[in-house]
């Protein structure tokens, strides 16, 4: 991932959080049509895990004054993703989502999981410098 610090005003300026919002708003469309019966599992654990990876984003951002803190909230973003892939695992198992949709939408989880890795292997150019 290309350190974007200078022109990025908040967490939403960032193409990791931009990618996973995205992504998230996917699951969340092509769940629409999921089994009544999968609501409160499958439907609900994959749109909430989607989420959080946004969430826990806008968390990284705002924590990024202490190095700990940003690391802490990174890796609560990245298991999302992780978790969020997971689901994809059962939705397509479950015929739920095509085989070309299972790809194409893991394939994004594992962007992101990159970009996400790549800040957590290199937090300094994110952190907030103390004048």
């Amino acid at each position: 991932m290309d350190i974007e610090k200078k022109q990025i005003k908040s967490a939403k300026d960032l193409r990791v959080y931009k990618r996973a919002y995205a992504l998230a708003m996917e699951i969340f469309n092509i769940s629409k049509r999921w089994p009544s019966e999968e609501k409160y599992s499958l439907t609900d654990q994959i749109r909430r895990s989607s989420r959080s990876v946004c969430s826990n984003s806008r968390e990284v951002w705002a924590k990024r004054r202490y190095e700990a803190h940003f690391i802490s909230k990174l890796t609560d973003a990245d298991g999302e993703n992780s978790e969020t892939d997971t689901w994809l695992d059962f939705a397509k198992d479950c015929k739920y989502i095509s085989d070309e949709d299972h790809h194409r939408l893991t394939h994004e989880c594992k962007e992101v999981g990159a970009m996400l890795g790549s800040m957590l292997n290199n937090p300094i150019p994110f952190l907030i410098k103390d004048r």
